[in-house]
């Protein structure tokens, strides 16, 4: 009998989603340019801040999940359900992280086709991740687990 793997078995590693997604906005942007931000406002600035404040929440999740002892990558083992740090708030602060991140980055390349990539970014983050993280995690910890993310939300 075939034992399931033990990972989330995720369709693609998140950062990749996240480069592909940023890559091909990008290239998007550059055969149509579509800006959003209005001029009186300072791009470059205000997209760093996001980007900033999105890359401090991603490590932040890392840290809590590093210290807990378990690992970050989707195709290994996870040894723990990590409640600390940010995971007291969001079961998914380092995708929440990636989700502001495209956002600041499409603040400071003022592209609108970057901001666009957030909705296939999140469908496959939502549902070839995410949704296998949870059946995976479910099936390895049981009450454990469904009591955490009956505390927590998925997102914010």
């Amino acid at each position: 009998m075939n034992e399931p793997m033990d990972s989330s078995n995720a369709i693609i590693r998140p950062p990749i989603a996240w480069i592909l997604g940023f890559v091909v906005g990008l290239a998007f942007d550059r055969l149509y340019p579509l800006q959003f931000v209005p001029l009186s406002i300072p791009a470059g600035w205000v997209g760093g801040l996001v980007f900033a404040m999105a890359f401090a929440l991603a490590m932040w999740g890392i840290v809590a999940i590093t210290k807990a002892g378990s690992r970050v990558e989707t195709t290994v083992p996870t040894t723990a359900i990590v409640e600390t740090g940010p995971y007291r708030f969001t079961r998914n602060p380092i995708y929440m992280g990636f989700f502001l991140g495209l956002i600041g980055l499409a603040i400071g390349f003022d592209s609108l086709w970057v901001l666009a990539m957030l909705v296939p970014f999140y469908v496959v983050i939502r549902y070839g991740v995410v949704a296998r993280e949870e059946a995976y995690l479910a099936r390895k910890f049981g009450d454990i687990y469904r009591g955490y993310r009956s505390r927590v939300r998925r997102w914010l």
